[in-house]
């Protein structure tokens, strides 16, 4: 016979004890009424299923524990046990009962907070498209409007003074003028180059907000304002021989 759990028998005896009933091991005087309590008779069908009060008065039977007289409980102890209905086993002979149902929760992790990534196709390249057609359309225009500023075909007779290069060379003409061409026409540009391609792996902060960029932005300010102002001492500041001149009295020697 399957053995009943422990907390039944109690349920079971507590609820029988309640109602008055002779217990199957709680003492009683055993007048052979076990039947009405195991057929789930009465009120005690109410709280406790009829086969397990069957299975508790079968088990109480069969293991001696209650002082019934064992003329009446035999009997009493057969016909549980006939009509109690089968044990459901499972695999491993386990008979352990579903409780209850829980609710499988979600597989994926759902995160509430927004992101600020996205897609570079299409989100980025459209809108890089955009700008790139509204560019060329105001170049067009602009060309077709602005006549270039070209100057009077070259002499080789004569050599314009001052003879300036163009205006995103003026940055490294001015170096020239005040370091070796060795120095200032490969050792320092060549250093510069080579500390901004080791930039990103000195920095290896992930925000692209500038504010948790200071690094980065300090690095390339001081790359911009260091060729920004020799370009434009090269433009404004220089005169014939490429002598310092202030350009609000001397003028400006310099054409686009």
């Amino acid at each position: 016979m399957t053995d009943v759990p422990e907390h039944l028998l109690k349920r079971s005896q507590e609820r029988r004890a309640a109602l008055g009933k002779p217990g199957a091991g709680g003492g009683g005087t055993g007048d052979g009424g076990g039947p009405e309590a195991a057929a789930g008779g009465g009120d005690a069908g109410d709280k406790i299923p009829p086969h397990l009060l069957a299975r508790s008065a079968a088990a109480a039977g069969s293991g001696g524990g209650g002082a019934a007289p064992a003329g009446a409980g035999a009997p009493a102890a057969a016909a549980t046990a006939v009509a109690a209905p089968p044990v459901a086993r499972g695999p491993e002979g386990h008979t352990q009962r579903l409780l209850t149902v829980v609710k499988a929760g979600s597989i994926q992790d759902v995160k509430a907070t927004p992101t600020d990534k996205v897609h570079v196709w299409p989100h980025l390249l459209v809108g890089e498209f955009v700008a790139a057609l509204a560019v060329t359309a105001f170049l067009l225009i602009f060309s077709a409007v602005v006549n270039a500023p070209f100057l009077a075909a070259a002499n080789f007779n004569f050599t314009p003074n001052p003879s300036k290069a163009p205006w995103y060379f003026l940055g490294l003409q001015e170096l020239l003028t005040m370091f070796h061409p060795m120095v200032a026409g490969v050792t320092i540009p060549g250093m510069g180059i080579f500390i901004l391609m080791l930039a990103p792996y000195v920095d290896r902060n992930p925000s692209i907000k500038p504010e948790d960029r200071k690094f980065a932005i300090a690095l390339m300010t001081v790359h911009i304002m260091f060729w920004a102002v020799l370009v434009v001492i090269g433009c404004f500041f220089r005169g014939p021989g490429f002598n310092f001149t202030f350009p609000w009295r001397d003028g400006v020697f310099f054409d686009l």
